[in-house]
């Protein structure tokens, strides 16, 4: 078993980011610029939107953080991003999910200019790349395709099955692996909640790659895994006893995989190095640079 390090391919990806950005800004032109924005004092948000303003540093990105309050009206939040949409100076912008109930995510994810969508969550980047068009990737999907890139993988006429459906990850991920890009051209099989128990069993078991993004601890286990396979967790779940784990029984199931990524330390890093891709992208589109 070997550890698919999302510390380390993170960190190699943004330092050829800050390389590129170097470049730019001894050309003249300024620095790409991130905008965030935080509804409330959830505790992994406020850890997630850390990292990305850190990784911003690293990137050699500026970066701004919009915090709002829990009881922050729609409206005020919609006005706010018709501000940042017109302002040529924000390259990208991620409203940190989730919101509170009272407001609709995806009124909010719709008004983001798809141009500054760097989460890649708009119907028009979603369709886009869905399309196989050039498009703002979700950045958690497109972090396990550079990943799996990063470590060289292969993926090509594998078969691969997702287990979730949600837009941010499960949805996203079957249709990149399957899709004509870059890393793809896989068969992709998308499980779910509704999925019988003993069709998952015979789909996991037959798997060349498994991507689970379920949020239960230990939700694959042992006897779900081929020996060989390649597991990407993507769940994190804090236990009662403040331990961080994945949706894999971590400790059995790497006992028979050919590669795994750990959590914490694996697809999370992964999704902010992803963004800061998108967000690259988005400066070099407002600059004609590719």
């Amino acid at each position: 078993m070997k550890l698919l390090d999302g510390k380390i391919c993170a960190a190699s990806l943004v330092s050829e980011i800050s390389k590129k950005v170097t470049g730019y800004v001894a050309s003249g032109l300024r620095k790409p610029h991130m905008t965030v924005i935080l509804v409330g004092e959830h505790a992994p948000s406020e850890s997630y939107v850390k990292s990305k303003i850190k990784s911003c540093e690293s990137a050699g990105f500026e970066s701004d953080l919009l915090r709002f309050s829990e009881n922050v009206m729609e409206a005020e939040l919609l006005a706010r991003i018709a501000e940042i949409n017109a302002d040529p100076a924000t390259d990208g912008v991620i409203v940190q999910l989730p919101l509170p109930k009272h407001i609709n995510q995806q009124h909010i994810i719709n008004a983001i200019d798809p141009e500054k969508d760097i989460d890649g969550f708009h119907p028009t980047n979603f369709g886009r790349m869905t399309l196989g068009q050039k498009a703002f990737r979700p950045a958690t999907a497109y972090g396990i395709c550079k990943l799996l890139q990063f470590y060289e993988i292969p993926v090509k006429a594998k078969h691969c099955v997702v287990i979730g459906r949600s837009n941010i990850v499960g949805k996203p991920i079957s249709i990149m692996l399957s899709n004509d890009f870059e890393i793809g051209n896989a068969t992709v099989t998308l499980a779910h909640i509704e999925t019988p128990r003993e069709l998952l069993l015979d789909e996991t078991r037959r798997a060349d790659i498994i991507v689970v993004a379920v949020g239960i601890p230990g939700f694959i286990t042992e006897d779900m895994v081929k020996e060989g396979a390649v597991v990407i967790d993507v769940g994190i779940n804090r236990l009662e006893n403040g331990k961080l784990v994945g949706d894999v029984d971590f400790e059995n199931v790497s006992k028979k995989c050919s590669w795994i990524t750990p959590v914490p330390g694996g697809v999370g890093r992964m999704t902010v190095a992803a963004l800061m891709i998108n967000t690259l992208m988005a400066y070099q589109n407002n600059f004609d640079l590719i």
